[in-house]
């Protein structure tokens, strides 16, 4: 790797880190365009194996200040993980089977896809108090599952750790509130991107080196990351926003094979 790659690896490690912490879900949709536009990975396919794993290594460090917190649901992150897991190990063999470049194509349009959905409103009541126990395992479990499998599925397909779909998911399942659900996904993007990273490393479609350097960079967006939504909470709905208008533009970009 060049002088110049190696800055924006770890550039791109520090963003996603940063967005991950921050918002605990959607850095890793764009951690796949980083690596072949931003770091100049040749293969569409060494680039959603190499960024599994980069994906992983930043979840848990988000992981971390999120559990000294406080705000992770353990045993709602357990049920989902375990059904993710599922999906991600289908998902992964049908995503190496595809054409590299159609499968560019399609992760663009997923981008889009995702990018318009986070501009929605959330809707329904939080419950703060949300539990997963023996009282509530007929209510909750129902919802868990499912969604947990199909956002495996989409998560191993797509080689991404799925928190743009793991979020929403937690809060349409069990009514957490948003604080919560960020710091629980983390559990899920970790399992689920530890699942496809395994698959991809098996297949030979992971760069090693450059794992490296995205999780150095990784650890410094982390703790910026985790610094910045304890001090800018207020405004946390308008980095959403900007966050999804990036997706949208970088989704098309990605479409259109540019």
């Amino acid at each position: 790797m060049d002088l110049t790659a190696i800055l924006a690896a770890l550039a791109s490690g520090a963003a996603i880190g940063m967005v991950l912490a921050g918002l605990g879900a959607g850095g890793s949709i764009l951690m796949t365009p980083l690596l072949v536009y931003a770091v100049g990975v040749p293969s569409a396919h060494a680039a959603i194996g190499t960024s599994a794993v980069a994906v992983t290594l930043n979840a848990l460090l988000g992981l971390a200040g999120h559990a000294r917190a406080g705000s992770v649901k353990w045993r709602c992150a357990g049920v989902f993980a375990v059904a993710g897991v599922i999906g991600a190990s289908i998902g992964a063999e049908l995503g190496k089977a595809l054409d590299g470049k159609r499968l560019l194509m399609l992760f663009g349009l997923l981008m889009v896809g995702v990018g318009i959905a986070m501009l929605r409103p959330r809707r329904g009541e939080e419950r703060a108090d949300v539990r997963l126990t023996m009282t509530s395992a007929g209510h909750l479990l129902p919802r868990l599952v499912p969604i947990g499998l199909g956002t495996g599925l989409l998560a191993g397909f797509f080689g991404v750790g799925g928190g743009f779909l793991i979020v929403p998911g937690l809060i349409a399942a069990t009514a957490m509130p948003m604080r919560f659900a960020a710091g629980t996904s983390l559990v899920i993007v970790a399992a689920l991107g530890a699942t496809t990273a395994t698959s991809y490393a098996f297949s030979g479609f992971v760069d090693w080196p450059l794992v490296g350097m995205l999780a150095l960079g990784g650890v410094a967006g982390a703790a910026i990351g985790l610094i910045g939504i304890a001090r800018l909470a207020r405004y946390r709905g308008l980095f959403e926003k900007g966050f999804a208008l990036l997706v949208i533009a970088v989704g098309a970009y990605v479409a259109l094979g540019r």
